[in-house]
């Protein structure tokens, strides 16, 4: 939204702004909106009736939120003209008190937001369901959706040019949305797909001692609107780090899954984030086209911001591979910690499948006990099944084992392809002598290998050349810092932690 017109004092009592599907007449206590006659392609506000339909779908879905502000539908009437004009008539909020304003200021809005987010929580909890908002919530809708996007925003930007990001930003969802269908099922039975606000910005959330009112939700297409209720808050945390504020953003969200017990993974949330930085880009390259100063300028920025977003929530399957004591699991477990992830042992999986605690001893002679191929290849397709599953839940997963086999190398690379997830291969290595004093001084643990397992292992060790070699002689803080760089080759700078909220046990 941005003034044309402005007249009176500090606080001016007649105003008219414009966004890219509306003009708002603000005067004394009350504002006039009227859409604009115009096709946008995904609405059509070129008749009359067109544009009264949606100004009675505004009153009615946002006293949802605001009763109070909301207060009916008005006519506008033109000496000569044959229709009236209609437009929705509403109370006036003090701009002073705009969530966005609070934010640039540097205001403490940590209460507002929330009680913004216990709001939203309350509302989805009690939000029409049903087969037709369903449908919208799948992983095949969510994708039709960007695809519009991506064609709309081709279109717009004509011969003007794109962004050097747009190509991997539409790679990166496309790998995001192939392997997560199950997730989106999950998503739909457990009735997280709503019909919601669907529009939901820090300019149009204003914090009064009463209470925030939350204004302008989407009217137009109610298909827009049918969305998972963490898409809804979504929206204003991509809105709340445009505003240069994303630890709000991070707080916002984790309030929300709070309020509504909602366990998402890490990477559904940046992606639902990166999908409304993009529905926003393509606003601005609306606004940009319509004449609005700095459209182009967000256009480009928010393009960046779902890029940053996507990254951080592409899918991976790193294997931490290596011969016993090449330090292996130690540096599994610590970049599983650091990237936040799941972390899966074979040498615990292996121990559970044989019904031993995994701290118990079970050694054995080089392929004897436990350890025979039969039992290790239990215990590989047991690791990749699980593996399989979270990666499909949108989980990102480490496995922690020796990767000696080549077959199960290529196995797991077939898991990943099946999950839209990316695969990295990282092989821990130390000299000979140093394996073998960390493996003569091992107390107890989850591995039973001993320095004879692990000299007939290198003997007949075949190559791993895909795999990226991490040395685990010095620090442990270095080889993590080696193993991050192959994981996120494009840096270890990411968006804002939108880690999964902490629940109470039931």
């Amino acid at each position: 939204m941005w003034p044309i017109v402005t007249t009176g004092p500090d606080r001016p009592r007649a105003e008219v702004c414009e966004t890219h599907t509306a003009v708002l007449f603000f005067a004394g206590d009350r504002v006039h909106k009227l859409k604009k006659p115009v096709d946008l392609g995904f609405l059509d506000y070129t008749t009359v009736p067109a544009r009264r339909t949606a100004c009675e779908r505004e009153v009615e879905l946002n006293r949802r939120f605001s009763p109070d502000v909301y207060l009916g539908l008005g006519e506008l009437r033109e000496p000569g003209a044959r229709d009236p004009e209609p437009l929705v008539v509403m109370r006036r909020m003090p701009a002073e008190r705009r969530l966005s304003r609070l934010v640039r200021e540097g205001a403490d809005v940590d209460d507002v937001l929330r009680v913004v987010a216990r709001q939203l929580a309350a509302w989805h909890a009690r939000a029409p369901r049903g087969p037709e908002v369903d449908a919208q919530g799948t992983r095949d809708a969510l994708l039709s959706r960007w695809e519009d996007s991506f064609r709309q925003v081709r279109e717009l930007a004509g011969d003007g040019g794109l962004p050097d990001e747009v190509p991997g930003v539409e790679r990166l969802v496309r790998r995001y949305l192939a392997g997560r269908a199950p997730l989106f099922a999950t998503r739909i039975a457990q009735g997280r797909v709503v019909d919601g606000h669907g529009d939901l910005l820090a300019e149009d959330v204003f914090c009064l001692d009463d209470g925030p009112r939350l204004l302008d939700c989407l009217e137009f297409d109610d298909r827009l609107r049918h969305v998972d209720g963490l898409d809804d808050a979504a929206f204003l945390a991509m809105d709340l780090e445009q505003l240069g504020a994303p630890e709000a953003a991070a707080w916002f969200l984790a309030r929300y899954g709070e309020f509504s017990g909602d366990p998402a993974p890490s990477s559904l949330r940046h992606h639902y984030v990166a999908y409304r930085a993009f529905v926003r880009a393509k606003v601005s390259l609306i606004q940009a086209r319509q004449g609005a100063p700095g459209a182009e300028a967000a256009f480009r920025r928010l393009v960046s911001t779902t890029l940053r977003h996507l990254r951080t929530a592409a899918v991976g399957l790193t294997l931490v591979g290596g011969l016993p004591g090449s330090g292996k699991s130690t540096l599994a477990g610590a970049l599983a910690d650091r990237l936040g992830v799941t972390l899966l042992s074979s040498d615990r999986v292996r121990k559970e499948l044989a019904g031993i605690p995994a701290e118990q001893s079970a050694a054995a002679g080089y392929r004897e006990g436990i350890y025979t191929p039969e039992w290790t290849a239990k215990t590989y397709a047991a690791l990749l099944d699980r593996a399989r599953a979270l990666l499909s839940a949108g989980e990102s997963v480490v496995l922690d084992a020796t990767w000696y086999d080549t077959a199960r190398r290529k196995a797991a690379h077939r898991v990943a392809g099946q999950a839209g997830a990316d695969l990295v291969a990282l092989r821990c290595h130390v000299p000979g002598e140093v394996a073998a004093a960390r493996l003569d001084a091992r107390t107890c643990g989850s591995s039973d290998a001993d320095a004879s397992v692990a000299d007939a292992m290198r003997a007949a060790e075949p190559p791993w050349p895909e795999a990226v070699p991490v040395d685990t002689g010095g620090s442990l803080g270095a080889a993590v810092e080696r193993a991050l760089a192959a994981v996120r080759p494009w840096g270890t700078a990411q968006a804002p932690v939108f880690r999964r909220p902490y629940m109470e046990p039931d």
